[in-house]
């Protein structure tokens, strides 16, 4: 039986930047709840879509042809195979929903790097 998940208390139970958590999962997808500010490494999903929520914040989405603005409240898509680098100039909160099996910096070894599945469920 599924729970009600708070997001606001799930964002307060953690410090770390680029690090998703896991807050719940359907259908082969998983709900994550992450911190940004600064840059990410440019990345792609071969096989994945990535869905960006801004909670609270604001973010941008660097593709090579243009840049997408977030505000609270609005999402983006990026499409699979898509180069993107997300981008947060002060403390951003975002939900993400992508498959399970997507690894957050794609094709790409980074120190950010966490597998699929090491994920936190949190």
């Amino acid at each position: 039986m599924s729970n009600k998940v708070n997001l606001p208390e799930k964002l307060a139970s953690f410090d770390e930047t680029w690090s998703p958590k896991v807050v719940g999962e359907l259908n082969g997808q998983y709900v994550k709840v992450v911190k940004f500010v600064g840059e990410y490494v440019w990345h792609q999903h071969a096989t994945e879509d990535e869905l960006f929520l801004v909670i609270n914040g604001g973010m941008q989405i660097h593709l090579r042809d243009r840049v997408i603005d977030l505000q609270e409240g609005e999402f983006f898509v990026v499409e699979h195979g898509v180069e993107h680098k997300p981008v947060a100039g002060e403390m951003c909160h975002a939900l993400l929903f992508e498959p399970a099996s997507t690894r957050n910096t794609g094709d790409v070894e980074h120190e950010y790097t966490i597998e699929a599945e090491d994920l936190e469920h949190i």
